[in-house]
């Protein structure tokens, strides 16, 4: 993209503003939070929406050309051929618990595929990157390069979800299908476990019923990390649905080839 630096730094801008807006009310005891679906708790939080607020802003100024697609406002159209794709706060749930694993996303699509994304943790103060020639963490130590974790068998290895339930009962015996095979299964980090797979700590992340804005940021970063990204079937996982990530393409295979057994 000619203006790869452009998009670079307003992505940053995006996620600072993000910082901002949400840092105030984490841990709060006055936090507002709503039921999208009163029959399945499903929160939204006043944090959540001055986040896509603030985001939405920073675009409005710097490219007002380019739509957005944001969790909690919708679709935006623009006359540019690149849409901005927002999750102000992936992991409500652990926000309003005040636990730090829940994170900023930003990703973005020029209709072809995620070319660009972030993953952001405000509270720790880590950021990682993925796409238009990036692959690195930002954090409190400095900065560093992610790369996938290279060399692990399947039953070295270590799978991360966020749900235990994961979906429907086909998919959560899908999944145990693979859990049976690895080391060690962990439980409830939202994007961060898509971080640590960019990172190299873990190996897997396998979930289902997620949106586009769930998975195009981390999409974006573990596959400038050297990690694959798919669908259950192998294709794309763009749009969401049930999404694997994998270190690497045997690790992959193997979780395709036990998710659809």
């Amino acid at each position: 993209m000619q203006d790869a630096q452009d998009i670079i730094d307003t992505a940053h801008e995006m996620a600072d503003a993000a910082r901002q807006a949400i840092l105030p009310l984490f841990r709060s005891a006055s936090l507002a939070t709503d039921n999208k679906r009163p029959a399945d708790f499903d929160p939204v939080t006043e944090a959540d929406r001055a986040a896509e607020k603030a985001m939405r802003e920073v675009l409005a100024r710097r490219r007002p050309k380019d739509a957005i697609f944001g969790e909690e406002f919708g679709h935006r159209e623009g006359s540019s051929e690149l849409t901005w794709i927002l999750d102000p706060i992936d992991g409500t749930r652990a926000f309003i618990c005040g636990a730090p694993s829940w994170g900023v996303l930003i990703g973005l699509s020029d209709g072809q595929g995620i070319r660009y994304g972030l993953i952001d943790q405000p509270y720790i103060g880590e950021r990682f990157e993925g796409g238009l020639g990036l692959s690195r963490l930002t954090g409190p130590d400095g900065q560093r390069p992610l790369a996938v974790r290279n060399g692990v068998t399947l039953d070295q290895a270590t799978l991360m979800t966020t749900f235990p339930e994961l979906g429907t009962e086909a998919e959560a015996e899908a999944f145990r299908r693979v859990a049976a095979k690895v080391r060690l299964t962990r439980y409830g980090l939202d994007c961060y476990a898509y971080a640590l797979l960019a990172l190299g700590q873990i190996d897997l992340v396998i979930e289902a019923g997620l949106q586009s804005y769930d998975i195009a940021g981390p999409l974006a970063v573990i596959e400038a990390a050297g990690g694959i990204v798919t669908n259950w079937q192998g294709g794309s996982a763009a749009q969401g649905g049930q999404v694997v990530a994998a270190a690497t393409e045997l690790l992959h295979q193997q979780a395709l080839e036990l998710l659809n057994a």
